[in-house]
């Protein structure tokens, strides 16, 4: 791709993204809402096909980790022991000449408008980020409620029943996925801030000698998670420990990509000490100590927790996989066309094999290889237009595998397989097809045997 500027990437990314019906901005027909997101369909997919690799690799595959489904509402007590009606907040100013607000953290010049220049800002003042609601049919503040800013404290609070329902024994950890909520001030970067999103999060309870160890371990586990498994390149991720470390945590660290827009962080992994059941300990009045049967000892286990953006992730995955290159046309009088390709991993497509007959009068057999790979596969079946616009759509939508069946496919039992990213075609036996694409497809992938 040429060089462009990160302004022009992104847009061609959003473009994109509602084009093939990824990503759009909620109520869009009513001129949208800022902060909030609508997935289509191939967008949804994509979701869900890169949250169910989380989930299997971090909970299906393992044996000391719990899954847990909370409710998006809690106890309002809970905000206060976590200390989110209190401190979570951000600076917030307004210009006066324009209207224009800002995080302060986010101003390139604190002292100016980033709009229109102007100096006349209001004095810098303190926005809690939690979305507020109501229980009941009463509004007022006795039935005040809120939206989970984060999924780890449900975590926290489950934490003793999960262990003793699941009978776990330390070290173990409970791995949760849902929506949380934040009423950021300035949602920017698409998808990668927003005020609703879906959050991945994993909670490890572990003797306090032994958690650095583990901290090490889930830092390499997730490293792996993003290179391997997604094959994101290791020269656009990076490590950043946090200098600045909350009072109760030991160490922390974000995994970040290089978006266009630059570094973001997609994942953060905390050693976070007791301090979160020592809370709800205290608030709650209930004995969350951990009994060691062997010992006798009694004590708060500590907590090394991971905790990731499911948006974040597949923006990244769009962003790393968005590029062009030249491709031969029919057009007249161009020899070359823009085509737009999305590599997008295999195991995390929304079209991991399209079948494309090469004419409608191939339909029947052509179907039934689609009926045959679906039982697999995520799979497309496709025969608008003519093969070349076919397969540029696919291509757009990141399918790394086309199938075609042409008319010699009845004589030889064998169907030609198109590479998205080398551009090869094999020819294919039928017979050995699923075979042939399931290698392919799962390779390093967490659903590889």
């Amino acid at each position: 791709m040429t060089q462009e500027s990160s302004q022009e990437i992104m847009e061609k990314i959003v473009s994109l993204c509602k084009r093939r019906g990824f990503i759009f901005q909620s109520s869009d027909i009513y001129g949208g809402i800022n902060g909030f997101w609508d997935y289509g369909g191939y967008g949804v997919t994509l979701r869900r096909a890169v949250e169910q690799l989380w989930w299997k690799e971090m909970v299906e595959d393992r044996e000391n980790i719990e899954g847990l489904d909370s409710t998006i509402i809690c106890h309002p007590r809970i905000w206060e022991a976590s200390g989110h009606l209190e401190q979570f907040s951000d600076q917030m100013v307004d210009c006066r000449e324009c209207k224009k607000r800002y995080r302060l953290d986010q101003m390139e010049d604190p002292s100016k408008c980033s709009a229109c220049g102007s100096n006349q800002l209001t004095d810098p003042r303190e926005f809690n980020l939690m979305m507020k609601t109501f229980v009941g049919p009463v509004f007022d503040e006795d039935h005040a409620a809120y939206l989970r800013a984060e999924t780890c404290q449900p975590i926290f609070v489950d934490y003793e029943l999960i262990r003793q329902t699941c009978r776990q024994k330390l070290p173990f950890g409970i791995a949760q996925s849902g929506k949380a909520f934040r009423n950021e001030i300035n949602p920017r970067f698409f998808t990668f801030r927003s005020r609703e999103f879906t959050q991945l999060e994993m909670e490890f309870f572990c003797r306090d000698d032994k958690a650095m160890q583990w901290y090490e371990y889930w830092r390499q586990q997730r490293w792996n998670f993003y290179t391997q498994t997604l094959g994101i390149p290791a020269a656009k991720l990076q490590v950043s420990d946090h200098e600045n470390l909350a009072h109760y945590a030991k160490a922390a660290m974000d995994i970040e990509f290089a978006f266009p827009f630059g570094w973001g962080e997609i994942e953060g992994i905390h050693h976070r000490g007791t301090w979160d059941l020592s809370r709800h300990q205290e608030y709650s009045g209930r004995d969350l100590r951990y009994l060691d049967q062997e010992t006798g000892e009694r004590f708060l286990p500590t907590v090394v927790e991971t905790s990731c953006g499911l948006d974040r992730i597949c923006l990244m995955l769009l962003a790393n996989g968005y590029a062009e290159d030249q491709a031969e046309t029919r057009k007249e009088g161009k020899k070359e066309d823009v085509r737009v390709i999305l590599r997008l991993p295999p195991c995390a497509a929304p079209v991991q094999t399209a079948v494309l007959p090469l004419s409608k009068k191939l339909a029947e057999p052509a179907a039934r290889i689609y009926q045959k790979l679906r039982t697999f596969c995520r799979a497309e079946y496709d025969d608008g237009g003519s093969i070349g616009k076919r397969y540029r759509r696919q291509d757009e939508i990141g399918t790394p595998y086309c199938v075609t069946y042409d008319f010699d496919s009845e004589n030889d039992q064998a169907v030609t397989v198109r590479d998205r990213d080398q551009m090869t075609q094999d020819r294919i036996s039928i017979d050995r097809l699923p075979e042939w694409l399931l290698g392919r497809i799962h390779a390093n992938s967490a659903f590889a045997d």
